[in-house]
């Protein structure tokens, strides 16, 4: 019961986060996304955690807006990234949202120490569309302008199979998938006009736009579209 009760907490805490995140990204008056620092205990550990969580989106609406980062923000972002390295038996997903991280970090302060060396991408090399699109929507905050990774490069090779993915997800109504999806997309090279992609993210937000983790990815792709470069 207390493991539910903490679980149900932080995703209450990840919920907050991203909904400070679009507002960011829609212009509103959040000069503070991340949680302030200072803050000990469950309440502490639970705002690095959900920061931990939503990964390198947290400092998202400064990176492409080329802000500096508020130094409390910077703070607990550093605290999240070196409180939380990943296991040597992570998930791929895990060690790549890791290395997002500190690369974000690095961005945001030249100061700080250089990213580990990426992981690779053999987990995906042979994998299905459908796979391939639900790995790349977990790792939807590598989708940036400008970005060169392993990861995004195996992006490109496969726009068609992640149009697919986007369409299958809708039509499923997992709309966290399509929103990701859907925000690769937005980057990609050669995906099919058929797709209807900003219709296609018109309508994910229509129908899962309550869902904060939903509006961030939509937001995002429609701040990408208009030419925001990291």
């Amino acid at each position: 019961m207390e493991q539910s009760g903490t679980s149900t907490r932080l995703q209450a805490a990840v919920q907050d986060l991203a909904s400070g995140v679009v507002s960011a990204l829609r212009g509103g008056d959040h000069a503070h996304v991340v949680p302030p620092a200072g803050t000990d205990g469950e309440a502490g550990d639970l705002a690095l955690a959900a920061v931990r969580v939503l990964g390198a989106d947290a400092l998202l609406p400064g990176l492409l807006s080329r802000t500096p980062p508020d130094p409390a923000e910077l703070a607990v972002f550093r605290k999240a990234v070196e409180a939380y390295p990943p296991r040597a038996d992570a998930a791929p997903t895990v060690r790549w949202s890791h290395w997002a991280m500190a690369r974000t970090l690095r961005r945001a302060d030249p100061s700080s120490a250089e990213p580990p060396d990426e992981p690779d991408t053999a987990w995906l090399d042979d994998a299905t569309w459908q796979f391939v699109t639900h790995q790349l929507a977990v790792l939807a905050p590598l989708a940036l302008p400008g970005e060169d990774c392993a990861v995004s490069r195996l992006a490109a090779g496969r726009p068609v199979d992640v149009a697919r993915g986007f369409v299958r997800a809708v039509r499923r109504r997992d709309w966290r998938q399509a929103a990701g999806a859907g925000r690769w997309l937005t980057l990609l090279p050669g995906v099919p006009d058929t797709v209807g992609l900003e219709a296609g993210l018109d309508f994910v937000e229509l129908m899962g736009g309550q869902d904060p983790l939903v509006s961030l990815q939509v937001q995002a792709a429609r701040r990408m579209r208009t030419g925001a470069r990291v």
